[in-house]
């Protein structure tokens, strides 16, 4: 799934690693980024896995996090960080986190850049359109704006199918824009159309295609110790059927399509 950095965050960037490497050391040696906490980057909004509710953040992405976090008796700490930055792994790698949970799918040149989480929910990709726009399929769409979240696995998909993606930088701005006629179409996560569909009786899921995505946790690469805690914890979820609860409340009527079965978690392989 789913973006540049500044030059101011870049330097942040730098400051929070001498910061990280004076207080608490590095992940590899079983240190935190600030002492006493767990950080997760992650591309707030991107409901219902990570977005602000009454000003907390909140989602499944959030509460799979906060049990990670809970396990090894930490407090969660959440920063709000562009999805660019995320999914090239630059943001664990200068040390901004320790780990994230950012609806990310896995994909093998993301995989050379940080460690991943088994499997925890499929996520296909889907087109949404303006029930007004009369679109009933992407065969339609050649040639045709089409919005995307940018740097996403939808933005390469989008070019693939021959339309034109229009990058934006989050799904909120995705969905301000679809929602204003800025574009009628757009490319994302099955996961987040059946949300803004939801959110807005205007909008309509098309049509959703098998492209096999999965979404995982990532740590920096070599982060054994803090990988082994994401996946006791996940496990235990599974285990005692709270996993199953999260997905059921957060992803309503497409929760069956998103569940990932144990089966499915074993039989995972980047080479298919």
């Amino acid at each position: 799934m789913k973006r540049s950095l500044s030059l101011a965050a870049i330097a942040a960037a730098g400051l929070l690693t001498l910061t990280a490497c004076n207080s608490s050391g590095s992940g590899e040696e079983g240190g935190y980024v600030t002492a006493g906490k767990l950080t997760m980057c992650s591309d707030i909004p991107y409901e219902p896995f990570e977005y602000v509710e009454d000003g907390e953040n909140v989602g499944f992405d959030i509460d799979l996090a906060t049990a990670v976090a809970t396990d090894l008796d930490l407090e969660l700490e959440v920063i709000t960080t562009p999805f660019e930055a995320i999914q090239s792994g630059t943001a664990l790698e200068s040390g901004q986190c320790d780990f994230v949970f950012s609806g990310m799918a896995i994909t093998p040149e993301r995989a050379t850049k940080m460690d991943f989480s088994k499997p925890y929910l499929k996520d296909n990709l889907a087109l949404m359109a303006t029930k007004s726009s009369g679109i009933s399929s992407i065969d339609e769409l050649e040639g045709v704006e089409v919005g995307v979240q940018q740097a996403t696995t939808g933005e390469a998909y989008a070019e693939e199918a021959g339309t034109v993606p229009v990058q934006f930088e989050d799904v909120g701005l995705l969905n301000q824009a679809i929602g204003s006629g800025q574009v009628d179409a757009a490319i994302a996560n099955v996961s987040t159309i059946y949300s803004s569909t939801q959110a807005n009786d205007e909008l309509q899921l098309v049509e959703d295609f098998e492209t096999g995505e999965v979404l995982g946790a990532a740590v920096k690469l070599g982060n054994t110790e803090l990988m082994d805690s994401i996946e006791s914890t996940m496990s235990g979820l599974r285990e005692s059927g709270e996993y199953d609860s999260l997905v059921d409340e957060w992803f309503g009527d497409v929760a069956d399509a998103a569940r990932i079965s144990d089966e499915e978690i074993e039989a995972f392989s980047l080479e298919g």
